[in-house]
């Protein structure tokens, strides 16, 4: 080989090594709960569907599963790849976390072996919504629209839907890209910094005839427009702020606590093939590949009858998933990154000149 071939083949190894520093953490990304999302999409996935019989076959007999699995009618129709879209958390860049409080708070604090934020807060109807988030991969948005909304009548007796589409569309990339992921703790900082609109204002599916990623699995994200879809409402009267934006340690204790003390979290953890097919009991990944990043609301915890300690968890796939929308996933043992990425905020009192005829003594921390 002559010093000219010598030299490219050795620039060639270098560019290669580079590649392979770049792509390699993200390949073998064991110790982080979030796939990345370049590597998405496989050869079949467009003509494979997600709901497979072999999958609930090695669930249902497998003895140590602790849960049920069955084809769910939400995802009849769905490919892999489709399944994978709607999957929409995205890794957060470590420097986007450099500046956010993790809250932990002391092991005095007494916790019941229960907790169920439903009952807990029984005039909070909002927390027992289940919503649907269609073909948009929105599970960033919702898991932290639903918590705030939540909290807003927890902390300030005031009940109302808040709107998925604002943060959805009007975050821009500082919260990703919007139908095709996010990060879910930058949607708290929207909150914070920009407020977030009624549904009623900006609507995540359109009353008329659905124009919305949520319907079509090929539409993209829906373009900012800051006015509310009634023309009798004002966009900057209808927003609703967070006070701040923080994590919450990855102990369960101090997630129980944040719960019980302030209301549903959002997280945000791994999704594999089985979990598309989980119908009822204590999930824990049994088997199948990586799908992507998925977030939800936390809403409480216990113990099941055979003795595993589980979350309780609200997914936005509509009721015909999982146990009427609803999911358990064992808890203390950080399955699937449960417990790593857990965020929230508290409401704040900026813009609410109405009377909602709650105290909002609790609200500003």
């Amino acid at each position: 080989m002559d010093k000219k071939n010598k030299k490219m083949s050795g620039t060639l190894q270098l560019l290669f090594v580079v590649f392979l520093s770049v792509v390699g953490p993200q390949v073998v990304r064991a110790v982080k709960p979030i796939p990345s999302s370049n590597l998405r999409i496989g050869e079949g996935d467009n003509s494979i569907r997600i709901m497979q019989e072999d999958i609930i076959d090695t669930v249902n007999k497998h003895p140590d599963a602790g849960w049920t699995a069955a084809h769910n009618p939400y995802f009849a129709n769905y490919t892999i790849a489709q399944f994978k879209h709607i999957l929409g958390v995205k890794p957060t860049p470590q420097n986007a976390l450099a500046d956010v409080p993790a809250k932990t708070y002391s092991r005095s604090l007494k916790l019941p072996k229960e907790f169920d934020a439903r009952s807990q807060w029984s005039h909070c109807s909002t927390i027992g919504n289940i919503l649907d988030q269609g073909h948009c991969g929105s599970c960033w948005a919702f898991g932290a629209v639903e918590c705030l909304q939540d909290r807003f009548c927890i902390h300030m007796n005031m009940s109302i839907s808040l709107s998925v589409n604002d943060l959805l569309a009007c975050c821009g990339f500082m919260c990703g890209d919007g139908c095709d992921g996010g990060y879910p703790i930058m949607a708290w900082r929207y909150f914070v910094q920009n407020g977030v609109v009624t549904d009623e204002c900006d609507p995540y599916f359109d009353q008329v005839g659905c124009q919305h990623p949520g319907c079509e699995p090929a539409y993209s994200t829906p373009v900012c427009e800051k006015k509310c879809k009634l023309q009798n409402q004002v966009w900057e009267e209808k927003k609703h702020f967070s006070v701040n934006a923080y994590r919450i340690n990855s102990d369960p204790h101090d997630i129980m606590s944040e719960i019980y003390k302030n209301g549903p979290v959002e997280v945000a953890f791994t999704v594999y093939e089985d979990f598309a097919h989980y119908k009822s009991g204590v999930y824990k990944h049994i088997t199948g590949g990586m799908m992507g990043g998925h977030a939800v609301k936390l809403i409480g915890w216990g113990t099941s009858d055979a003795g595993e300690d589980y979350w309780l968890l609200a997914n936005q796939w509509n009721r015909g998933w999982g146990d009427d929308g609803y999911f358990k996933i064992i808890r203390g043992k950080n399955e699937c990154g449960i417990e790593e990425d857990v965020v929230a905020g508290m409401p704040s009192t900026k813009n609410t000149v109405r009377n909602y005829g709650g105290s909002s003594g609790t609200a500003v921390v």
